[in-house]
């Protein structure tokens, strides 16, 4: 994890900063390397100080601040606080993946049960079309121009995605990976 140090009235002394390096690497059992952490350090008043700590990763905000009388004992409070967050996070991530797949799974043993035999004659049709790059606004308008209920686009990063419209009126968009 990429670790920044910022710091407003106040100057973090090289010891300072390994003790916070080396606390907050322990964070990175969480994330992938792509994380980024951004530790503020400042003085509140005469003898109060306050440390801001967020940590960034694929579009994930974890933050706490903390204030109190020693610089030392702030980033003892304030690492709880953020490991709590991504464990309550994590823990509401996997609660959702569990439930969809035993949806998925009671949804497939029905299939079984009913001798659901799925096989390739059930494909009635293979379009191959080529795909260009474009912004997410003009896979929109593609979309829109288009009578089908999606589009398969190649988004800004070279990546395939593809765009649909919601039943709310808004869009979704499906980036795929692949996992091998």
């Amino acid at each position: 994890m990429k670790i920044q140090f910022m710091s407003k009235n106040y100057t973090i002394s090289d010891k300072l900063e390994r003790i916070i390096t080396e606390k907050v690497s322990k964070l990175d059992r969480y994330f992938e390397d792509s994380a980024s952490a951004k530790v503020v350090c400042s003085r509140v008043n005469k003898d109060t100080f306050k440390l801001e700590l967020t940590i960034k990763d694929k579009g994930l905000l974890f933050r706490s601040e903390v204030i109190s009388d020693n610089m030392y004992q702030n980033i003892d409070l304030a690492l709880p606080k953020v490991e709590r967050q991504i464990v309550k996070y994590s823990k509401k991530i996997q609660d959702k993946l569990r439930k969809n797949v035993d949806l998925s799974e009671l949804m497939f043993n029905e299939m079984l049960e009913d001798d659901f035999k799925p096989d390739e004659s059930m494909v009635s049709k293979v379009k191959k079309f080529d795909i260009y790059p474009l912004t997410t606004t003009e896979a929109i308008m593609e979309l829109e121009n288009s009578d089908h209920a999606f589009y398969v686009y190649v988004n800004e990063k070279g990546k395939v995605n593809i765009i649909y419209k919601r039943s709310s009126g808004d869009y979704g968009i499906i980036d795929p990976t692949v996992i091998i």
